[in-house]
């Protein structure tokens, strides 16, 4: 049964250990519709369909990067001001510049954060 209520999570990884991994963390939380993609036009196409509350988006994907991705989502109207986590092991401060600059609403580096703490930034962006 769908509630109404929930909000949409969208997850673009494609390393399939943790698109699982950041899957079963989300979907524990019934308030929240998850979303996974597993390249970036496939998480834009779903971007584009489901208009997600809030985005969770790897930049090394596969047919379309993380930043193309962002760009797009940043051009249609009614995701202008959705939350977009660009979610990488990329932390260069060019990256990060790159990434504040196309519109991230913020910028995490994987292997310095656990699940559960990914999980709890993006909650505060939800509420």
């Amino acid at each position: 049964m769908a509630n109404n209520k929930q909000k949409k999570v969208l997850i673009v990884e494609d390393e399939e250990i943790l698109r699982a991994m950041y899957e079963r963390k989300f979907v524990q939380d019934k308030e929240l519709k998850v979303f996974i993609a597993a390249d970036g036009a496939e998480g834009l196409e779903m971007a584009r369909r489901e208009k997600p509350d809030v985005v969770l988006l790897d930049i090394i994907l596969p047919k379309l990067d993380g930043f193309s991705v962002l760009e797009e989502i940043r051009k249609m109207k009614e995701m202008k001001k959705t939350p977009v986590f660009m979610f990488t092991n990329l932390g260069t401060p060019e990256d990060i510049e790159k990434g504040k600059a196309l519109g991230a609403t913020d910028y995490m580096v994987k292997v310095s954060l656990t699940p559960d703490q990914i999980y709890e930034k993006v909650k505060k962006y939800l509420k």
